[in-house]
């Protein structure tokens, strides 16, 4: 830095805008507050939230929003989870339920998780993430694992960091298939437990009771079960989170 600089700046993000009372439902849902409004002779938005400034103009031309790849804003705070229960607060006091699907939308947050995104009308992301984050992501899953214990690391990035439940489920299946015959006991338990949980968020529920019931024929210590059961919970807390009702999923089968 130079004599006539100093770190005090502030940094907006400027996003294409492609619907704009949809944009301003939206962010004032959430709690936003409109700063600025301006259609003509150009379209200029200013929204605040806490500490948080979004800005928005015209989308460039042939702009399509149904690809939700326009603009981003990283979004730093010091504990994620907060923020993601004040969203869906807001969320369901403005709409009756949680935006989990479909443009708008907010992803899910499981205990422990680091990111959550938000997507608004027009594509763009606000990304939320813990200033602890990892700096660094093992695509593909840990190299210090093998099997379906990697498998399982690799469906956690994929769901968390990528968004991606449909390629996580996939992954996770496929490894269950390939790795469980010579599994840990506890690996093939968590990776049932798992495509629970992402089944749920996919809204394929067909498979979910032979799972459970398979998890109640694994062997497993009680340190193993607690495990398991965590795992298992998370459905429940993400089927809660969807509905605002008190899950249905049994249980009882995996203290086996």
């Amino acid at each position: 830095m130079t004599e006539s600089t100093y770190a005090n700046e502030t940094t907006v993000p400027l996003l294409p805008c492609s619907a704009v009372q949809e944009t301003l439902d939206f962010y004032q849902a959430l709690g936003f507050e409109v700063t600025y409004r301006q259609t003509k002779p150009y379209l200029y938005l200013a929204l605040r939230w806490s500490g948080i400034d979004v800005h928005f103009g015209k989308p460039p031309q042939g702009y399509d929003p149904n690809r939700e790849d326009g603009g981003g804003c990283l979004v730093m705070v010091d504990t994620v989870a907060p923020y993601h229960a004040a969203f869906t607060q807001a969320m369901r006091a403005a709409y009756g339920k949680v935006l989990a699907t479909g443009r708008p939308r907010i992803t899910r947050f499981r205990p422990g998780q680091s990111r959550f995104t938000l997507l608004d009308p027009s594509g763009n992301s606000l990304i939320f993430i813990q200033r602890d984050e990892p700096a660094e992501l093992e695509y593909g899953g840990s190299k210090k694992l093998h099997g379906l214990a990697k498998a399982l690391d690799n469906a956690r990035i994929l769901r968390e960091f990528k968004n991606d439940d449909r390629a996580a489920f996939r992954a996770v299946k496929s490894a269950l298939r390939r790795h469980g015959p010579q599994a840990l006991a506890v690996d093939r338990a968590l990776a049932l437990a798992t495509l629970v949980e992402l089944a749920t968020a996919l809204d394929e529920q067909d498979e979910i009771d032979d799972w459970i019931r398979e998890l109640g024929t694994i062997q497993l210590t009680d340190a193993e079960r607690q495990r398991v059961e965590s795992e298992l919970r998370n459905a429940e807390r993400l089927k809660e989170w969807l509905t605002q009702e008190p899950a249905a999923f049994d249980n009882s089968s995996s203290d086996s």
